[in-house]
C-alpha cells in the first residue's frame, strides 16, 4: 500500500491530537492547559487543510474571495465565510455550516461567535430551509451543491436501548392512561436531549406506528391535546436524525397523523407537525408523499391563520414542498399566491413568503394569479421597505417574470415608479447579482415601450 504524502500524514496526526484533548476535557480530567492546546491543534488543522494550495486534504477547491462576494450573505458561514454544505442551527438561533460549529465547540468554546451567548446545549439542529435555498441558488447560478460532510454515526448504550423499549413498553401495554402519558412526555424529553435517542428509530423502525395505535386505541389518551403535541414533538425529534427521514416516510401511519395534527390540532401541535413536514420534506420521495397526503391546504391555512412561530414553521414546509414541481400546482390552487401576497402586505411574513413566491413564478398559471391579486405593485413595495437583499431578489425575480409573461404590466410598474420614487435603477446598482440582472431587464422591457407610447400619444 503506497504510503500517504507528508501533509496527509501531519493532518490525521492532528486529528488524532485533536481527538485525543477534546475526549479529555469533556471527560473533565483535563487541565487549564488542554483547552489552549486543544485551539492550537485546531488553528494548526485549519491551516493544514486550507492554507495555502487552495485545497483542502480532499483536493477540493476552496472558493475564491472574489466569488465570495456573489454568494448571498446568508448562505455563507460565519466562522469560515465559506458557502455552507451542512447549515445547522444552534441554541442562539444563528446558522452555522456543521463542521466548523462542531470544530468551535470541540475546541472548548461554549459560547456562541455571533452573539457571544453562552450555549449551554450543543445540540445542532439542521436548518433545512436554509440548506433548499443554498440548492436552488446553486442551480440558477450553475454552481455544484457542496456536499455533504461524512458524518459520525451515533450508538445508543445498552442501558440507553433498555431505557428506550421500558419507556415504549408503557406506551403500548401500560392499562393506566397516567402513566403512558408519563411515558410519552419522557420520550419527548428523551429524543430532544439524545441523538443516540433518536438513532434508536433505525433498530426499530415501528415504534411511531405502535405509539399512534396505542393513543387511538386508548380512551384516556384519545382526546389529550398534550399528548397530540407530545407525540407530534417526538416525530419532529426523531425526524432530526437524518436516516430516520425515510423510516418515518415510510411508516403508514407517521405522515397522516401528522397532517391529522395539523388540521384538528391546538396551535402548538400544529406547528410542530409543520416543523417535522418540514424536516422531512428534505427527501424527495416524502416530498410526493405528504403532496399526496393532503398536508399543503391546512399547512397554507396555518400559514394563514397560525401564531407568529406557527407561520415561520408553515411557510419553511411550504417552502420546501414546491421544491417538487407535482406540489406547486396543488399548492396554488390551495390559495398560496393570495395568503403570502396578503402576507408580504401585512409586512408579517415577508422573506419567507417572497421566496415562496420566487419559487413558483416560472409557472405562467401561477404567475397569472400573481398579477390578479396586485402583484407587481406588492412586489415593487416589497423591493422598496425590505431590508434584506435576499427579500429584494426574490421580489425582482417575482416582478421579472410579471412582465415576461404579461407585457400590459410593464407600463403600470413605469407608472408605480414614476409615482412612488425609483426602485428598480438603484437595485440594478445595488442588489446582490440576480437582482440586478433582473433589475436591468424590466428597464430594458420599459424603454422598449416607451416609443410605442410616444407614438400612440402623439396620433
Amino acid at each position: 500500500m503506497a504510503k500517504p504524502p507528508p501533509a496527509e500524514e501531519e493532518t490525521a496526526a492532528l486529528r488524532r491530537r485533536l481527538r485525543k484533548l477534546v475526549a479529555s476535557i469533556t471527560s473533565g480530567c483535563a487541565g487549564a492547559d488542554a483547552f489552549d492546546e486543544a485551539a492550537a491543534a485546531l488553528a494548526s488543522l485549519r491551516e493544514a487543510e486550507v492554507g495555502g494550495s487552495g485545497k483542502d486534504t480532499r483536493g477540493e477547491e476552496t472558493r475564491p474571495a472574489e466569488e465570495a462576494e456573489a454568494v448571498p450573505a446568508q448562505f455563507l458561514c460565519p466562522i469560515s465565510s465559506k458557502i455552507m454544505r451542512d447549515p445547522v442551527v444552534v441554541e442562539s438561533g444563528q446558522t452555522y455550516d456543521r463542521r466548523f460549529i462542531v470544530e468551535w465547540f470541540s475546541a472548548g468554546n461554549q459560547m456562541c461567535p455571533q452573539t457571544q451567548q453562552v450555549i449551554l446545549n450543543t445540540t445542532l439542529i439542521p436548518n433545512l430551509l436554509i440548506r433548499s435555498m443554498i440548492a436552488q441558488w446553486c442551480t440558477e447560478n450553475g454552481f455544484s451543491l457542496p456536499p455533504l460532510e461524512n458524518q459520525e454515526e451515533d450508538h445508543a448504550s445498552n442501558s440507553e436501548q433498555r431505557t428506550y423499549d421500558e419507556i415504549f413498553n408503557k406506551i403500548t401495554s401500560s392499562s393506566n392512561s397516567t402513566e403512558q402519558k408519563q411515558a410519552i412526555k419522557g420520550l419527548r424529553l428523551l429524543t430532544k436531549r439524545s441523538s443516540e435517542f433518536r438513532a434508536l428509530l433505525e433498530e426499530r423502525p415501528d415504534s411511531i406506528s405502535q405509539m399512534t395505535i396505542a393513543r387511538f386505541s386508548t380512551p384516556g389518551l384519545q382526546n389529550d391535546p398534550q399528548v397530540v403535541e407530545d407525540m407530534v414533538t417526538i416525530i419532529l425529534n426523531f425526524s432530526l436524525h437524518d436516516s430516520n427521514k425515510k423510516i418515518i416516510g415510510d411508516d403508514p401511519e407517521a405522515i397522516p397523523f401528522l397532517i391529522w395534527a395539523l388540521k384538528s390540532g391546538d396551535m402548538g401541535s400544529r406547528s410542530n407537525s409543520a416543523a417535522a413536514i418540514f424536516t422531512l420534506s428534505a427527501l424527495d420521495s416524502n416530498k410526493e408523499k405528504i403532496g399526496k397526503l393532503g398536508a399543503i391546504e391546512p399547512l397554507i391555512d396555518l400559514l394563514e391563520h397560525g401564531s407568529i412561530i406557527a407561520k415561520k414553521d408553515a411557510a419553511s414546509a411550504i417552502f420546501n414542498l414546491c421544491m417538487l414541481h407535482e406540489n406547486r400546482s396543488i399548492a396554488t390552487s390551495s390559495g398560496v399566491v393570495d395568503v403570502t401576497l396578503r402576507a408580504i402586505g401585512d409586512q408579517s411574513l415577508v422573506e419567507e413568503s417572497l421566496a415562496i413566491l420566487a419559487l413558483l413564478s416560472s409557472n405562467y398559471d401561477m404567475v397569472e394569479l400573481m398579477i390578479e391579486f396586485g402583484g407587481a405593485t406588492c412586489m415593487l413595495q416589497a423591493i422598496r421597505e425590505s431590508e434584506c437583499k435576499r427579500s429584494k431578489e426574490n421580489a425582482a425575480v417575482v416582478l421579472f417574470s410579471i412582465c415576461m409573461y404579461n407585457r400590459t404590466q410593464v407600463k403600470e410598474i413605469e407608472e408605480d415608479e414614476n409615482t412612488n420614487g425609483s426602485v428598480l435603477a438603484s437595485l440594478a446598482q445595488n442588489g446582490t447579482p440576480r437582482a440586478r440582472r433582473k433589475a436591468a431587464a424590466i428597464l430594458e422591457m420599459m424603454k422598449k415601450t416607451k416609443p410605442m407610447h410616444n407614438r400612440h400619444s402623439s396620433c
